[in-house]
C-alpha cells in the first residue's frame, strides 16, 4: 500500500432528524446530547474545510441531517458548495451527503461543484427493517443508483456491529458489489446511551476478517474507515491498514469527537504510511 487518503466531515446541519434510525445520534426522536443547528455558517463550513485540506485531506463531505433533501435544503448545500469551491479550487474532492435525493436535486449539487455523494445502505437489505421503520433501504438503493446515473463518483457503504448476522454482512457486501461505489466507509458502531442499539456485537479479530473479506470482495478505490476508528481499534490501528484500509476520515465525525489532525498524522508516519496528496479515483 502506498498512499492514504484522508478525508474530512464538516457537519452543516445537526441534530433536527425526524427519522427513527436505531443508530443514529442525529435523531430527535431519541434526544442524545449533541449540539444542535439548522444551518452552520457558510464562512464557518468554509473555515473547517480549508483547515481540513491544510491537514492533508483531500476531500470534505458536506453533512445535513434528516431524511432527503427539500428546496431550503438543497438551497443551502449549493450555496455552501459553490462557497467551499470557490475557496479551494477545482481539485479538491466535494461530496455531498444529504440523504435521500432525485436525479433532479443531484443535478443541481453536481452543477454546485460537488463530484461526488455519499449516501450509505447501513446493512443489509434483510437487516434494515430491523433499524430503521420511517424509509426503506430499497430507496437507499434507489438513491445510488441515481448517483451512478447522474455521473457522479458514490460513496457508498455502512456500519457493521448493529446486531446484524454474518450473512447479513456478507448480504450488504454483495448488494455494494452491485453498485460499484468509487468509495465505501466502513463504520464501525459506537454505542451511545442515548440510543436503542446499546452494544456492538462484532469483536476485534471479526472486524479485521470483515474488513479483508470487504477488500477482497469490492473493486472501490478506497476502502475508508470512518465512524468508530478510534473508539474501536484503538492502538492497533496498524491491523486496519494490514487488511486493506486505504483511507480514514480525520479529524471530528458527525456528533463525536476524532482524534486531532495531527496525532493521526503521527501515526500514519510512525506506521511508514505517506499520505496521498489528491484524489485520484
Amino acid at each position: 500500500m502506498s498512499e492514504i487518503y484522508l478525508c474530512a466531515i464538516v457537519n452543516i446541519s445537526s441534530g433536527s432528524c425526524p427519522e427513527d434510525c436505531k443508530f443514529c445520534t442525529q435523531s430527535a426522536r431519541f434526544r442524545a446530547d449533541i449540539d444542535r443547528y439548522r444551518e452552520k455558517e457558510i464562512e464557518q463550513i468554509v473555515k473547517e474545510a480549508t483547515i481540513a485540506r491544510e491537514n492533508g485531506a483531500v476531500g470534505v463531505c458536506l453533512v445535513t441531517s434528516g431524511k432527503g433533501l427539500d428546496d431550503k435544503k438543497l438551497d443551502f448545500v449549493t450555496r455552501s458548495a459553490r462557497a467551499v469551491r470557490d475557496k479551494l479550487g477545482s481539485d479538491f474532492n466535494l461530496i455531498g451527503c444529504n440523504g435521500l435525493a432525485t436525479k433532479e436535486q443531484l443535478l443541481e449539487l453536481k452543477e454546485s461543484g460537488i463530484n461526488a455523494y455519499n449516501h450509505n445502505l447501513e446493512s443489509s437489505k434483510e437487516h434494515y427493517e430491523k433499524i430503521c421503520s420511517t424509509h426503506s433501504w430499497e430507496q437507499r438503493y434507489q438513491t445510488c443508483l441515481n448517483v451512478k446515473e447522474l455521473g457522479l463518483k458514490l460513496v457508498s457503504g455502512g456500519i457493521i456491529g448493529m446486531g446484524e448476522s454474518k450473512e447479513d454482512r456478507i448480504s450488504f457486501i454483495n448488494s455494494l458489489k452491485e453498485l460499484k461505489p468509487a468509495t465505501t466507509p466502513l463504520n464501525f458502531y459506537h454505542p451511545n446511551e442515548a440510543l436503542p442499539l446499546k452494544e456492538n456485537n462484532i469483536d476485534f479479530d471479526e472486524a479485521i476478517e470483515f474488513i479483508k473479506y470487504a477488500r477482497e470482495n469490492l473493486s472501490c478505490k478506497k476502502l475508508m474507515l470512518a465512524g468508530g476508528r478510534e473508539y474501536y481499534f484503538k492502538d492497533r490501528q496498524r491491523e486496519i491498514f494490514e487488511a486493506g484500509i486505504n483511507s480514514i476520515v480525520i479529524g471530528d465525525y458527525l456528533t463525536t469527537k476524532g482524534e486531532r489532525a495531527n496525532q493521526d498524522l503521527q501515526m500514519l508516519k510512525s506506521l511508514n504510511l505517506e499520505v496521498a496528496r489528491k484524489c485520484d479515483g
